[in-house]
């Protein structure tokens, strides 16, 4: 099949599976004479795993590695289960790190409850004395 039909098919933009193959993330793509491209099921197949796994956050590099186990499928999975690990740390300290800054907003926003004029503005002189306070 064509790239647009692949596209079609697994519901990803021709540009993506461009980017993916050019990132070494798709199988080697055989072409026809006339120099299209011509992908295969299993084509279908990686590209349904990688936009999965990018829903669930991950990296390229991170995807790379979880191929890379894929294709070598009589191995512990250890090595996957330490990956995820991994990424569920990260997960959580961004979550840490969203919840402090929602906390800072938050508090912003409180400190303009009513309708003055900009130059009494709660918020921008709350944004500038924590920009002070870090110098």
């Amino acid at each position: 099949m064509r790239i647009g039909q692949l596209a079609r098919l697994v519901e990803i933009d021709t540009q993506t599976i461009r980017f993916y193959e050019q990132q070494g993330l798709l199988p080697p793509v055989g072409r026809r004479e006339n120099g299209y491209r011509v992908y295969t099921k299993k084509h279908g197949q990686r590209l349904r795993f990688i936009r999965r796994c990018r829903i669930l956050g991950l990296s390229l590099a991170e995807i790379s590695e979880l191929q890379q186990h894929q294709d070598e499928p009589h191995q512990p999975c250890n090595a996957v289960n330490v990956l995820l690990d991994d990424h569920i740390f990260h997960v959580q300290s961004q979550i840490a790190t969203l919840q402090a800054l929602e906390i800072q907003l938050v508090s912003l926003r409180e400190s303009c409850k009513d309708g003055r004029d900009v130059e009494a503005c709660g918020v921008l002189s709350g944004i500038n004395e924590k920009e002070t306070h870090k110098r």
